[in-house]
């Protein structure tokens, strides 16, 4: 009872009600968490609580892509209405970026349980490491501080990448400042080592001190190092929360931790008609890249800058960007700045058809120049088509001139165009833009579809309209999804399909430490029941089997957890098992060359394992659905089984862009009289303009052809000589801005005498 009485009724009531106490003091809740919307659902797992926010961890509920037990899985913001959603899939460490993670125990203890200081101690081991985790949260902070430390009890380990991750569940994500879009590499040119998601009423914010490393733009902060027999290492982070998408409180936080000189800077802000903006944010930019931002309020705002040049900038949602205020900030000082030049929203009804017949188009458009917003909430720079009102989309974008791009189709059908507008403070205007197709795979019987996407689960954050609405503007032919273990998108997207017409492939990437694998298609809705994080490469086929894939596929099989590379690294459990059916190419991972190179390889055993192709995209707004996809040819009337068993029998391709047609289908058989000779067929498409292709024979380059003038169609005709004894042919195309298609092999039989 002593949180009630020191907090009053209100406070009281919030506990009642919310079950978090608004008032400073912090506690722990074991059990299934009160955190909405929150993952640690067991009995014994933990929830750390006080009036700014709260965190889940793990003790008993799975962790999420076959990560051990005994880390954070759910945070939160508190407020004075209670306990936010649960804003986070992980915020924890990882030993090696990811490497495969070969653990036999966790275990977590609460080290401090009072109303001023909560304090839980997780250990885990990585091999031969062993990896202590100390979380801390003291009543009245906006900051959990986590302290990890490995100890090597085995051999030297060097070039190893580790530190604290944190990976989202929604919102936007502000990269390490200074970094641009850097995804993976040395973080040098780090302005501050922090990163940030967020959106309007939230943020959460990882310090990282010790940073010298990054991967997947910024969600895992690493630092390089070695890690020598008997030797241990520490890693300090911090993990602030916050009520809204502000990050004036995470530049007051590196202020104190830091311990920087600093002045204060505060204004106001105006339309040019002299209005105050009731929701204001003004950019901060250092050295001429975006170093955060501060969040006011009815017109005016406030915050501490660490000393230095700054240029600063306002704007709101939907509003102008104001002109650029040069700032130097004195230890000490206050500085008075005040925008007045804001113009307000403008309107564009946008209607895309069809040049030949007029027919309405599902398109993407994209900002390709203009005002393009910093701060994720304040706008998106990238549209989409309505699912009902087909070819129609209304923007409201801040005034002034735009470059935007149409597309449909995704570049492989149909050329985009570059549109250019004025629009006008307030103003309202109409555009009817038209788009020419060139080529329709779908009447020659092949049709596409990107075979790796994400929805809303797990670290991804598209609803599944807007999946959809992406995937249909992209010229897909059937709807897909592979959510991390998860098949609650399926009932939506399966109604949406049905909407509009198309098959839809309900799949799900099942997602150990040491590999991922998409299973598809499944029962509608079915669970996991399985845990990703202590099952066998068997057990994790089975499962896929079970759930009712017709398929399963091997995806990003060459990255750092990729199955391929685990299996070659010894850390698959149970040993691989050569149980899949395709291997992903994927747009989102390099490693197309190993891929073929591997499926070539098993071809010239006769095995019967083809490609298959996904773009891994999680957000529709920053990744481009389709990019890569796989194209599969289908006799008769298009549906899901047909569509995936033609995967399966080889019957189809993967392209960045170029189209195939063959005369023969890939993964049938040319079957030739002992010294005859056959001409197989295939015609080359492309909008951008065809460079070179290429006949592959036996896993070798038996003819390469340079196309002068980048034709938009090339045919063709090969010979199939038995003299030559390869097992199988198969083609390679290449446009000319480099994006290449590979084909699914012909195989080749000699007949008997």
């Amino acid at each position: 009872m002593r949180p009630f009485l020191r907090c009053g009724l209100a406070a009281a009531l919030s506990v009642l009600w919310f079950g978090a106490t608004a008032c400073a003091a912090v506690r722990i809740v074991t059990g299934p968490t009160p955190i909405p919307r929150g993952n640690a659902t067991s009995p014994h797992d933990l929830t750390v609580i006080n009036d700014k926010l709260a965190f889940a961890i793990a003790v008993e509920s799975p962790m999420p892509y076959g990560v051990p037990r005994g880390g954070i899985v759910d945070v939160a913001p508190v407020t004075a209405q209670g306990i936010g959603r649960d804003r986070v899939v992980f915020a924890d460490f990882i030993p090696n970026d990811w490497a495969a993670w070969p653990n036999t125990y966790q275990r977590v203890r609460i080290v401090r349980n009072d109303e001023r200081l909560v304090h839980i101690r997780s250990e885990r081991d990585w091999g031969k490491v062993r990896i202590s985790t100390d979380y801390t949260l003291a009543a009245g902070a906006d900051t959990i501080d986590i302290a990890t430390t490995m100890t090597n009890e085995g051999a030297t380990l060097a070039d190893l990448k580790s530190g604290l991750t944190l990976w989202p569940n929604s919102g936007y994500f502000f990269q390490v400042p200074g970094l641009g879009s850097l995804q993976v590499g040395r973080a040098e040119a780090a302005l501050a080592k922090r990163v940030s998601a967020y959106d309007e009423d939230w943020s959460i914010t990882l310090h990282a001190p010790y940073l010298d490393n990054i991967d997947a733009s910024g969600r895992d902060l690493l630092q390089l190092h070695t890690l020598r027999a008997g030797e241990s290492r520490r890693f300090e982070a911090h993990l602030q929360v916050g009520s809204r998408g502000d990050l004036a409180p995470v530049l007051a936080a590196q202020i104190a931790r830091e311990h920087l000189p600093a002045g204060s800077i505060r204004g106001r802000v105006r339309t040019h008609a002299g209005e105050p903006l009731a929701a204001p944010v003004v950019l901060v930019e250092k050295a001429g890249v975006l170093y955060g931002w501060i969040a006011g309020n009815d017109g005016s705002f406030e915050a501490q800058l660490p000393a230095g040049a700054y240029r600063l900038y306002a704007t709101a949602k939907g509003y102008s960007q104001g002109r650029g205020i040069d700032v130097k900030v004195e230890p000490g000082s206050t500085t008075t700045l005040n925008f007045d030049d804001l113009q307000p929203p403008a309107r564009l009804a946008l209607q895309v058809r069809d040049a030949r017949n007029g027919r309405p188009l599902d398109a993407r458009i994209s900002i390709e120049s203009g005002q393009r917003n910093a701060v994720g909430y304040l706008g998106r720079p990238v549209f989409f088509t309505e699912l009902d009102a087909v070819g129609d989309a209304d923007l409201t974008l801040a005034p002034g001139h735009y470059g935007l791009r149409v597309s449909s189709g995704g570049g492989f059908t149909t050329p985009s165009r570059l549109v250019e507008l004025d629009l006008a403070p307030g103003g309202r205007s109409k555009m009817r833009v038209e788009l020419t197709p060139e080529f329709e795979p779908r009447a020659g019987g092949w049709f596409g579809a990107d075979l790796h996407h994400h929805a809303d689960q797990a670290e991804a954050v598209t609803p599944p309209e807007f999946l959809a609405r992406s995937q249909l503007a992209a010229g897909l032919d059937l709807l897909f999804v592979s959510d991390h273990d998860s098949a609650v998108n399926h009932a939506p997207l399966q109604l949406i399909a049905a909407r509009r017409g198309l098959p839809f492939i309900p799949g799900m990437e099942l997602s150990p430490s040491w590999g991922h694998f998409n299973a598809y298609p499944l029962k509608l809705g079915e669970p996991l029941r399985i845990d990703t994080g202590t099952a066998t490469a068997h057990e994790i086929l089975a499962e896929g089997r079970r759930l009712g894939a017709i398929a399963i596929q091997a995806n990003h099989p060459f990255i750092t957890y990729g199955y391929y590379t685990s299996a070659a690294a010894g850390t698959v459990p149970g040993g691989f098992d050569p149980g899949i059916d395709l291997l992903e190419i994927n747009a989102s991972e390099p490693g197309e060359d190993k891929v073929a190179a591997q499926l070539w390889q098993y071809w010239n055993e006769g095995r019967r394992i083809f490609f298959t192709a996904g773009t891994d995209t999680h957000d529709v707004w920053e990744a481009e659905s389709g990019r890569v996809r796989v194209f599969a040819h289908v006799e008769g009337a298009l549906d899901t089984a047909a569509f995936v068993r033609a995967l399966k029998d080889g019957h189809a391709y993967v392209s960045y862009g170029p189209l195939l047609r063959p005369s023969i289908a890939f993964g049938d058989t040319l079957r030739l009289a002992p010294g005859a000779t056959g001409t197989w067929s295939v015609e080359f498409q492309s909008v951008a303009g065809l460079r070179r292709a290429q006949l592959i024979g036996g896993g070798k380059v038996i003819e390469t052809h340079e196309l002068a003038g980048a034709p938009h169609a090339w045919r063709g005709d090969f010979l199939i000589d038995t003299h030559k004894a390869e097992p199988w042919y198969a083609v390679v195309a290449e446009d000319v801005g480099g994006r290449k298609a590979w084909s699914d092999p012909l195989r080749v039989e000699t007949l008997a005498r």
